[in-house]
C-alpha cells in the first residue's frame, strides 16, 4: 500500500480555499473509506471512436490501490478496455464523491482472480466461484488510479483534494 501524494485541485471560478483553510485536503484515509463502502460504481471507458461509454458496475477497492470489477468478455466495457485502457471510475455517493483515473487491464491470472472473487463475495454477500469468473466468459478488469479527486460536500470550497499516485 503506498500513500499517494496530496494537493487542492485546480478548480477556477467555484471559490476553491488554499489547501491550509476549510477542512484543508482530505486524507487519503478518507477517500479509501469511501471506495470500500459504495456499493456501486459509475465507470467511463472510451469506444473506439472515442466517445465516453459509462455504466454502472459493482466493485471493490485492493488495499493495493487498484479497483476491481468484472463484466462479460463482449460487454462493450471490456471491449473499450481491451482497446483503450484509459478509464474512470467513480463512487455512488454525490455528496462525498472519489473519482479515479487510470488505466485498466484485463487479467486472467487465476490467482488474482480468486482474490477478486473473495473481495466481491465478502463485500457483496456472494457466493461466486473460479467458475462463475471463468476468463474466457467473464473479463476480471484491474483498474490501476493515476489519480483520484474527492470532495466532502459539507465544505464544498474547502475539502476539494487531488491525490496522485507516483
Amino acid at each position: 500500500m503506498r500513500e499517494p501524494t496530496s494537493c487542492r485541485p485546480h478548480m477556477p471560478g467555484y471559490g476553491i480555499r488554499p489547501a491550509d483553510e476549510g477542512s484543508g485536503l482530505l486524507p487519503w484515509s478518507w477517500a479509501e473509506r469511501q471506495l470500500h463502502a459504495s456499493h456501486n460504481f459509475w465507470v467511463v471507458t472510451l469506444w473506439p471512436d472515442g466517445r465516453p461509454h459509462a455504466m454502472p458496475v459493482w466493485g471493490v477497492w485492493d488495499d493495493d490501490d487498484v479497483f476491481w470489477f468484472t463484466s462479460a468478455v463482449q460487454s462493450r466495457k471490456a471491449l473499450n478496455i481491451a482497446n483503450d485502457r484509459r478509464c474512470t471510475v467513480a463512487t455512488e455517493d454525490e455528496q462525498h464523491p472519489v473519482v479515479l483515473n487510470g488505466e485498466g487491464e484485463i487479467r486472467t491470472s487465476r490467482e488474482e482472480i480468486a482474490d477478486v472473487i473473495e473481495l466481491v463475495n465478502a463485500k457483496y454477500g456472494t457466493d461466486y466461484g473460479l467458475d462463475f469468473m471463468d476468463p474466457t466468459k467473464n473479463a476480471t478488469i484491474r483498474v490501476q488510479p493515476h489519480w483520484a479527486f474527492g470532495v466532502d460536500a459539507d465544505d464544498f470550497t474547502g475539502s476539494p483534494t487531488r491525490w496522485t499516485f507516483e
